[in-house]
């Protein structure tokens, strides 16, 4: 079955692509949850016109990412521990409490948006990745500090 979608779908294609799915596919998963409508000339002509609107959007939302970006570029994140021997940390640093250090400073960003490499155990500097949009990724440190 041929679908158009409506929204981005992970491994399938983006908004307003034309795909080649499976029946069961289309009818028990895309089409009740509104991700894509079947291949009509109605539908290629609504999907068209709302390709512009889609445009616009998309480069509002960048635009706003982008902003938040440099926001986050100028801070500085430092997470406070309690901490052992050796700098061992009791846990570990998460993305929550990058979340929670980034809302003391007044930018809110979802925890599922922050990538940590590893599992922070330790103090020092750690890299870490921030995914605020699909295509805005901003690369900052984490400097971990004890109490």
């Amino acid at each position: 079955m041929e679908v158009i979608l409506r929204e981005n779908v992970e491994g399938l294609g983006k908004r307003g692509d034309v795909v080649r799915v499976k029946d069961g596919y289309a009818r028990n998963y895309l089409i009740p949850r509104k991700l894509a409508v079947p291949v009509t000339e109605g539908n290629i002509k609504q999907i068209e016109l709302e390709k512009k609107n889609w445009a616009l959007k998309h480069q509002k939302e960048i635009e706003a990412a982008e902003a938040v970006k440099d926001i986050i570029e100028k801070i500085t994140i430092t997470v406070t521990k309690k901490a052992g021997e050796n700098n061992q940390l009791f846990g570990s640093v998460t993305a929550q409490d990058i979340a929670d250090a980034l809302a003391k400073e007044k930018v809110e960003i979802d925890k599922k948006k922050i990538e940590l490499p590893e599992q922070i155990k330790e103090l020092g500097t750690f890299p870490v990745k921030i995914k605020i949009h699909p295509e805005v990724v901003v690369e900052t440190k984490v400097y971990v500090v004890s109490e």
